[in-house]
C-alpha cells in the first residue's frame, strides 16, 4: 500500500466514522499479531467545525471552532479511501500506540489531537507548501455526499 503513506487524507468507509475524514498516522501492511490483515492507525474529525463567515469576531471564530471532537482509530486499508490530498501534521508524536490500549490515555491522545487540529484549523494560512493548504483546507470542510 504505497498509497497510504502517513499524512495521508483518507475518507472511512465502514463503521462509525463512516463518511469522516481522517488523517493517516501509520500503516501497517502485513499486519501484526492482533490484527492478521493490512490495516493503518487514522486521527480524524468525529464532529467538524461548526460554520464561519467573514463578518464573525475573531472570539466567535475560535469558539465555533472549539465544537471539533477528534477519533483515533484502527481501520482494516479497505475500508479507507485515500484522496489526493496530503496534511503536514504531526500526528506520529501526538498519537502514540501504547497508549491506545489505555483508556484513560486514549482520552488525553484525543485532547492532545483536538489541540492540534484547532491550530491548524485556525492557522490555515502558516502552512509551509500550497499543496499542503489545499489538503488541510479540504479536510476540515464537510464531505459533501
Amino acid at each position: 500500500m504505497a498509497i497510504l503513506k502517513s499524512g495521508k487524507v483518507v475518507i472511512i468507509l465502514a463503521g462509525r466514522h463512516a463518511g469522516k475524514k481522517a488523517v493517516v498516522v501509520k500503516t501497517h501492511e502485513d499486519g501484526n499479531d492482533d490484527k492478521r490483515f493490512s490495516h493503518c492507525l487514522v486521527a480524524g474529525i468525529a464532529r467538524g467545525p461548526r460554520k464561519v463567515t467573514r463578518g464573525m469576531s475573531k472570539k466567535k471564530v475560535e469558539k465555533r471552532s472549539r465544537s471539533m471532537k477528534p477519533f483515533v482509530k484502527y481501520v482494516n486499508v479497505r475500508h479507507v479511501f485515500p484522496t489526493r490530498y496530503q496534511v503536514d501534521m504531526d500526528l506520529k508524536k501526538a498519537v502514540d500506540e501504547a497508549d491506545l490500549l489505555n483508556e484513560e490515555k486514549k482520552v488525553e491522545v484525543k485532547k492532545n489531537l483536538k489541540k492540534i487540529f484547532e491550530d491548524r484549523y485556525l492557522n490555515q494560512k502558516n502552512v509551509t507548501s500550497e499543496k499542503k493548504a489545499a489538503g488541510s483546507n479540504y479536510f476540515f470542510q464537510k464531505l459533501r455526499f
